[in-house]
């Protein structure tokens, strides 16, 4: 009984070491491409209709970046890299909760009056 069990652990072990490996990869990778989806909302172009970008530091590529305009807002996908794992994002947003939350700035002739 003794012996079944010791073998259980021994062969168990690199398997649940492997999984929590793998677990840490995919959570870097996540949080490289949510890196990816803040740069995108601090960066709106005003006249461009795209924006496309490849995050990297030393050499090392953390995310890639896609903004597009569409009829009522904008949409952004970002994939995040770690190791050879990766993580795609894809976010949409509407002009009104962008101007909300002061990511864009309301243009002058967008007013609209009040009752």
């Amino acid at each position: 009984m003794k012996k079944t069990l010791i073998l259980l652990v021994l062969f168990l072990s690199p398997a649940f070491q492997q999984q929590n490996n793998n677990e840490k990869e995919i959570d870097a990778a996540f949080q490289n491409a949510r890196k990816g989806i803040y740069y995108a909302l601090s960066n709106i172009p005003e006249n461009k209709s795209r924006l496309s970008r490849e995050l990297v530091d030393a050499s090392k590529l953390y995310a890639k970046v896609k903004l597009s305009k569409e009829v009522n807002g904008i949409k952004i996908e970002s994939t995040g890299y770690d190791s050879s794992t990766e993580v795609t994002i894809k976010v949409y947003r509407s002009f009104e909760s962008l101007i909300g939350e002061g990511y864009i700035k309301k243009k002058e002739g967008d007013k609209k009056t009040e009752d």
